[in-house]
Formats: C-alpha cells, sequence, structure tokens
C-alpha cells in the first residue's frame, strides 16, 4: 500500500506505472475521497471532542444551564447518528481503492505488456545437445516409475500428479539441499500454515485481484496459500521490531496451492503447471532503505542461482517488464531454466523488492537509535519449487538407455547412488 500524501503529491507517476503495470485504477477520484474522509473525519471529532466535554460538565450544572448542555447533548447525538455511518461508508470505499493502487516501479525496469517483453541480462551453461532422441519429463517419469499423473487425475482432477519412488526421493533431495543451503547462510528455517484469513492475504498483496487463483475454505474463512511468501511476510504482523535486529532472513518450507485459473491449454502439459506443489521461499526484511532492498534483492537471486549451479543446469536470468510486474512490486528478476522439451527455458524462480509496500498493509514496524517508527523493507525469492524443477532435471539428465542421472549435490540423499534406472511395469 502506498501513502496517501505520497499518492497525491506524485499522482502522475503513480498513474502511469499503474498504467504500465495494468491495474486500471482513478487516482483523481480516489483523491476526492480522501479529501471528503478528511473532512467528514474533522467534523466527525470535533463533535465527538464536543460531545465528551459536555459530557463531563453536565454533572457540575444545575437548572436552565444544565438543561441547555442536555439539549445540546441530543443535538450532537443526532447529528452524528447522521455523519459517523457516511464516514464509515467512506472509510471502506477509501481503504478498498487504496488497496487497489499498485506500488511504483523502479525507473530501471523495462516497460512491456507481457513476460515476452522482459529483458535477458545473462545466462549460465550451456543447453545440452543430446545423440538419440530425448524424452519430456512426462514419457520419463512413466518409463522410470517416478511419475504418475493418471492416476492422480482420476482421483483429483487435471492438473495433479503422484510422485514416487525416487521421484520423491529427488524431490525431497532438492527441498532439503536447498533449506540446508540457505541456513548456512543464516536464514532462520520455518514449517508455515498453508491455510490463512483474508487479512494476509490482502497483507501481502495477493488479494484484492488474486482471488481467482486462490483456492477458498468458505466454511472457516481460510485460504489455501499459493506461495509461503503469504506466511512468512505475515509472521510479524502489527509488531515493531528493533533495527539492530534487521536483517531478519527466514526460509519457509511449504505446500503451495494455485487454481490456475484461465490457463486452461496454456502450459499445462506434464508438471510445468498444476495446483499443488512445494516450494522453498526466501524473505528478507529489512531497513527502509532503497540500497540495502537492491543489495539484498541480489543477495537472494544469487542464492537462487547457486542451487542451479550445484545442480548444473542451464539458465538465464531476465529483468521483467512493467506489465509483468505483480501488484506491489517495484523490481523482479526472473530465473528460466533450460527445459529440452521446450526447447526453451522456462520460468522457475521470481526474485521481488516490494519496498515498504507490504509492510503497511501488515503494519510491520521498526524502531532505530532515535526511536523513530519506520516500515520495514520486504523482499522474497524463490530458492527451490518442485516438482516444476524436475523438468529441467529429468530432461537434462536422461542417457540414452534411459537412465536419469543423479546431479553430484543430491546423490548423498540417495545413499551414494548415483543413476534412476528404468523399470519394467
Amino acid at each position: 500500500m502506498l501513502d496517501i500524501e505520497f499518492i497525491k503529491e506524485n499522482s502522475q507517476r503513480v498513474e502511469e506505472c499503474a498504467r504500465n503495470k495494468k491495474f486500471p485504477v482513478d487516482i483523481q477520484k480516489l483523491l476526492q475521497i480522501n479529501d471528503q474522509r478528511k473532512e467528514l473525519v474533522k467534523q466527525v471529532d470535533l463533535l465527538r471532542n464536543e460531545r465528551n466535554k459536555i459530557s463531563k460538565d453536565i454533572p457540575k450544572l444545575q437548572g436552565d444551564e444544565k438543561q441547555k448542555m442536555i439539549d445540546r447533548g441530543k443535538e450532537l447525538r443526532d447529528q452524528l447518528a447522521t455523519l459517523e455511518p457516511q464516514l464509515e461508508e467512506v472509510l471502506n470505499i477509501f481503504k478498498a481503492r487504496m488497496l487497489q493502487i499498485p506500488n511504483i516501479y523502479l525507473d530501471e525496469v523495462p516497460i512491456g505488456q507481457s513476460d515476452a517483453d522482459n529483458v535477458e541480462l545473462r545466462k549460465w551453461g550451456t543447453p545440452r545437445e543430446f545423440d538419440f532422441t530425448p524424452k519430456d519429463h512426462v514419457e520419463l517419469g512413466k518409463s522410470l516409475d517416478i511419475i504418475d499423473i493418471p492416476r492422480a487425475v482420476k482421483i483429483s482432477g487435471n492438473k495433479f500428479y503422484y510422485l514416487k519412488n525416487e521421484g520423491a526421493l529427488l524431490e525431497w533431495a532438492i527441498l532439503q539441499y536447498a533449506i540446508q543451503s540457505l541456513v548456512k547462510k543464516g536464514f532462520s528455517p520455518l514449517i508455515v500454515p498453508v491455510m490463512v484469513k483474508n487479512e494476509a492475504m490482502q497483507g501481502t498483496g495477493y488479494f484484492p485481484g488474486g482471488e481467482e487463483q486462490a483456492y477458498s475454505i468458505d466454511r472457516d474463512e481460510l485460504f489455501l496459500v499459493g506461495t509461503s511468501e503469504v506466511p512468512l511476510c505475515s509472521y510479524y504482523k502489527d509488531e515493531t521490531l528493533n533495527e539492530s535486529e534487521l536483517p531478519k532472513k527466514l526460509v519457509g518450507l511449504s505446500n503451495c496451492f494455485r487454481r490456475e485459473a484461465g490457463t486452461y491449454g496454456k502450459d499445462t502439459y506434464g508438471l510445468y503447471r498444476i495446483h499443488q506443489f512445494q516450494k522453498v521461499e526466501q524473505v528478507v526484511f529489512c531497513k527502509n532503505d532503497p540500497e540495502e532492498s537492491n543489495k539484498i534483492h541480489y543477495e537472494l537471486l544469487n542464492n537462487a542461482e547457486e542451487i542451479l549451479r550445484d545442480l548444473e543446469l542451464p539458465y538465464r536470468i531476465v529483468k521483467v517488464c512493467s506489465g509483468d510486474l505483480g501488484m506491489g512490486q517495484v523490481m523482479k528478476h526472473d530465473i528460466e531454466t533450460w527445459m529440452p522439451s521446450r526447447n526453451s527455458y522456462g520460468e522457475t524462480h521470481s526474485c521481488s523488492t516490494m519496498f515498504d509496500f507490504q509492510s503497511r498493509r501488515l503494519n510491520i514496524r521498526y524502531k532505530g537509535k532515535n526511536d523513530h517508527s519506520n516500515f520495514v523493507h520486504t523482499l522474497n525469492n524463490t530458492c527451490i519449487a518442485s516438482p516444476r524443477i524436475l523438468i529441467p532435471l529429468l530432461e537434462h539428465y536422461q542417457q540414452k538407455d534411459g537412465s536419469v542421472k543423479i546431479p553430484k549435490v543430491l546423490q548423498p540423499y540417495f545413499n551414494g547412488s548415483d543413476v534412476i534406472e528404468p523399470k519394467t511395469i
């Protein structure tokens, strides 16, 4: 959430960023409502203060003077009975419109409409050239007996899957390797709630606007999270931290759930776009300082790159354009890993800087030496998400005999085994 005074002073910039982010907003209407809000707050406060003063004075008065104050108190009560509902209505409208205002992006963000306009910055590794006809991850999953999609569809519907045998071990190995790598760097590990209240979804910027993508549990007024960013960023909701504690670095492991509404027929083959997956997420709370946020952003990006380099998977880094940015993001880099069956790079990681957009919504502050409080900056980045990462891994490491090599860094999780052999089913 942006500060209303900032919006007022930078209305053209806010409107331009909202337009380029593809979030339709009416800044002038918001400012009109804000003026209404301030005027009503002023009127109601004056009436309440007068009413409170009269309530204190009446017991001290007698006769006509006392009756006069009683009559005035009734007038104030009637006026407040009219104005307070008006104020409540305007406050609700004001809050709803404020929640629809996206964050402004940094000047370095390229302007564009979609991921097709993202800008490639660099590549690492060389896509493998095969001397045989390679299989895709679904074919490999079947021949190795490690992925079963038909049985999952039978009980859960499309975009669900089973991982089994070495497939399950492979996912657990990747997740554990990612967590351990971050713990060594000072991240605190958390296993988080995957069902959260509306305030957490709203506080992190996924609502309003993302309701269609979220699974809701209406009876309990809860939502299944699409990323552990939601419970991680909400961990310090309504708290004030000490500046000496910052930055706070958290790594969360959770199941994630996304409806993927509107994506039918797009990237739906196999394990690329599914309803349920596991993710190791990095979240950092730091001082309200753009330079520090920028430094941490690239630290988080490098953490994810290190994992891919350890797995020896070719990837590229792209700077995300304005039209592909989310509500709260001021800057984002995607990591796309080479997927042989697609003959292209596919997104596997996203690294985002939010500044104080989320902390204002979640009311997370910190105090420095001068006892002045400020909103923290928040950042997040995928460290690893599975089973999507299994697509490049299985396809890249497949062998002519149908087996798949296990990356060296993951072999300790397989009792030293270095290969997954085809099964006779």
